[in-house]
Order: structure tokens, then sequence, then C-alpha cells
């Protein structure tokens, strides 16, 4: 178990673009691979997928981690519900996924399923790993490295 710590609005503002780094390059990479498997590789797609999900996954991420915020009040935060918020937010990410590939591909059918759904696997592990590692960062440091003293 990891002591629940109250963020800023800071902290989650850094923490979706950390998290978004990371998204965003595995989105990249699923796009370009889902694309060359079908024969239509594009790098071109990839990349504008890629950065139309950062744009608006960052307001829906820190939307959502706002929201957590609210919702942990006993001061801890178990595996069990880092794995429940990880959930929440794949079933947004993965239907966001899903809407901006098929319209960007031009085409809801099954390459934009097919990204959407191996996003799924991939960012599953990768988001729940981001939370954890999260949790072990103390607020001070944040503040501390951006404002220069504890507040």
């Amino acid at each position: 178990m990891s002591t629940y710590k109250k963020e800023s609005h800071i902290r989650s503002l850094i923490k979706g673009i950390s998290w978004r780094v990371v998204a965003t390059t595995d989105t990249i990479l699923v796009v370009l691979l889902i694309t060359c498997f079908s024969g239509n590789c594009s790098i071109e797609s990839a990349i504008k997928i890629g950065f139309i999900e950062f744009a608006i996954k960052f307001l829906a991420y820190y939307a959502h981690e706002r929201a957590w915020q609210r919702a942990l009040v006993d001061k801890l935060v178990t595996k069990k519900e880092t794995l429940q918020k990880t959930i929440s937010w794949r079933i947004i990410a993965t239907t966001m996924t899903f809407l901006i590939s098929g319209s960007v591909l031009d085409a809801f059918d099954e390459i934009a399923l097919y990204i959407a759904l191996t996003e799924l696997f991939t960012k599953f592990a990768l988001y729940y790993v981001h939370e954890r590692l999260w949790l072990k960062l103390p607020l001070g440091r944040i503040r501390q490295f951006f404002f220069g003293k504890k507040r």
C-alpha cells in the first residue's frame, strides 16, 4: 500500500505530460505497426493520430486525475485502487483511440479497432506502472524542483 498524497494541480499537469509522452510514443508505434501489417504503412497517419491524441487525451487525463483525487478519501492507495483507476482510464482512452484512429484513417473499420485493442493491452501495463511510480514521488520534490522550496 502507498500513502495517498493530495496532488496539486501542477503535479497533475506534470504527471499528465509524463504520461502523454509515454502514451503518445506507444500510440505512434502501435499505429505504425498495425497499418504496416495491414499493408497501408503510414508514418504520417501514426504521427497525426499520436499528436491529436496527445492534445485531446491530455485534457481528458487531467480531468480523470482530478476526479480520482476527490474519490480517494482514505489517504491510502492500494494496488487494487490503482487497478480500478487503470481500468477506468483504459475504458475512456481506448474509446477515444478508436474514434481518433477511425477519423484520421477515414474508416471506423478493423484497422481502427485493432489499433484500439492493441493499445488496450500495451497501455494497460504502462499506465499501471506509471501510476505506481508516481505514488513513490513525494509531493515536496515536485514543488522544490519548480518553485525552489517546499510549500
